[in-house]
């Protein structure tokens, strides 16, 4: 699955040492993180209200309702695309735990 107009998600990397990863996610509208594997367990904050579009393995599609500041946790091994399926530029903050 790609993003509307190919656009892909910018990711910033402010942190990456022996314990922790931190990137940050901006995503145009429309725009994707492409597909990816996560080698780690991972915490994910958004920084606004907003709604992603995640396409799983096997191509099954569902939606994310995120609330500003209310983050997430998932366990390594997810395999998906975020897609931004806001009208507007979406942010989020990823903060992956290395072991």
């Amino acid at each position: 699955m790609t993003a509307q107009g190919d656009d892909k998600a910018r990711a910033t990397v402010f942190i990456d040492n022996e314990r922790v990863r931190v990137t940050e996610w901006r995503f145009a509208p429309g725009a994707a993180t492409g597909w990816h594997r996560h080698e780690y367990d991972y915490v994910v904050v958004p920084m606004a209200d907003g709604r992603l579009k995640i396409v799983a393995a096997g191509g099954q599609e569902a939606f994310a309702e995120l609330k500003n500041g209310v983050p997430y946790f998932r366990t390594f091994g997810v395999e998906h695309d975020v897609i931004n399926a806001n009208d507007t530029e979406y942010a989020f903050v990823e903060i992956e735990l290395k072991p």
